[in-house]
């Protein structure tokens, strides 16, 4: 089956009902596009044999180029990865609230346990989350792929690397770590098991600690959990928009802000260590259940790096008030 029947299935299929609150990517019209566009270039080499100077030639596609099909399939794409991208992230937090939930929500929560099995819910709109994310991912790449094939271009290759430099790329987005940390924490809590959990992995035994995750349309992926500033394991994890991942303390030092205060203090000036991308700290995102995961699985470890961060933290709380202290009394 072709990925235009199977995609379109997925759209109507049975998660029609989730679907209609989400965006997609409108991979039959897009299709569409590129096929007229098609139709132009095969008309554009008919028309320069009869005539080179004919005016309808200014609106045919151009070779390596589509003025009149690129405003419409680019435009229109990138808004709907963006709104992809939204929407997963907005879907991703909500769950994982009702997951890691704290204070008087967590007791709330608990309470409803009691009458209904909120984890299967939860585990189940995980598992459409995960698949609404991999099936549109898949149909910007291959509608970037058949864009490159009609145009002879490169295009839409570049298209790809403009959409990572927005933070738009689906399949780097940290919030699908997050659910997949989501399903490990959930599998190893529960006893019962849940079939998609068996699409992820984590292993921390090399030397490079890595999580898997397995998608459909024969896609892994691979995350290094290795902090590249302490080259240890991530502790307490953030990752920053442009997506990298660091320990919290690590990317403290690194946007030069003390642990207590906190990433989203950072100057608007201050780059991450490994892509030198500005203003990447103000819209960090904390890491609950890769930090859940971790602590999980390394437990010594976990503890002996919190010991520490909390002796660095009183170190830079207390050498903070004396400065103030002097600035106040000048002395």
């Amino acid at each position: 089956m072709k990925f235009g029947e199977t995609f379109m299935e997925y759209l109507h299929g049975e998660q029609e009902s989730f679907m209609d609150k989400f965006s997609h990517v409108e991979y039959k019209r897009l299709k569409k596009v590129l096929k007229s566009c098609r139709t132009c270039r095969s008309l554009q080499g008919s028309c320069e044999q009869e005539d080179e100077n004919s005016d309808a030639l200014s609106q045919l596609c151009q070779y390596e180029s589509c003025p009149l099909c690129d405003k419409m399939f680019f435009s229109e794409l990138m808004k709907e990865a963006s709104d992809i991208a939204g929407c997963f992230s907005s879907g991703v937090r909500h769950l994982l609230q009702l997951h890691i939930a704290r204070g008087m929500q967590r007791y709330v929560l608990l309470l409803r346990q009691c009458f209904k099995n909120d984890k299967q819910t939860i585990a189940e709109e995980g598992r459409m989350l995960i698949d609404y994310v991999t099936m549109n991912a898949i149909a910007i790449r291959k509608i970037l792929k058949k864009y490159d094939k009609v145009h002879s271009s490169v295009n839409g290759r570049d298209f790809k690397r403009k959409m990572q430099a927005e933070h738009i790329e689906l399949l780097q987005s940290p919030w699908l770590i997050e659910l997949a940390a989501f399903y490990l924490n959930l599998n190893e809590s529960d006893e019962d098991s849940y079939e998609i959990s068996g699409q992820f992995s984590c292993d921390l035994r090399t030397n490079e600690p890595v999580m898997t995750l397995n998608l459909p349309d024969s896609m892994k992926l691979e995350y290094n959990l290795t902090c590249s500033i302490c080259l240890d394991i991530l502790f307490n994890p953030h990752a920053l928009s442009c997506g990298h991942l660091f320990c919290k303390s690590c990317a403290c030092s690194a946007a030069s802000v003390m642990i207590f205060e906190g990433l989203k203090t950072a100057s608007p000036e201050s780059k991450c260590p490994i892509c030198r991308e500005a203003g990447v700290y103000s819209n960090a995102v904390e890491m609950l259940e890769l930090g859940l995961l971790l602590k999980r699985r390394c437990r010594d470890y976990w503890k002996e790096r919190l010991i520490a961060e909390r002796a660095e933290m009183l170190k830079q709380s207390k050498d903070y008030w004396d400065s103030q202290t002097k600035y106040v009394t000048g002395y």
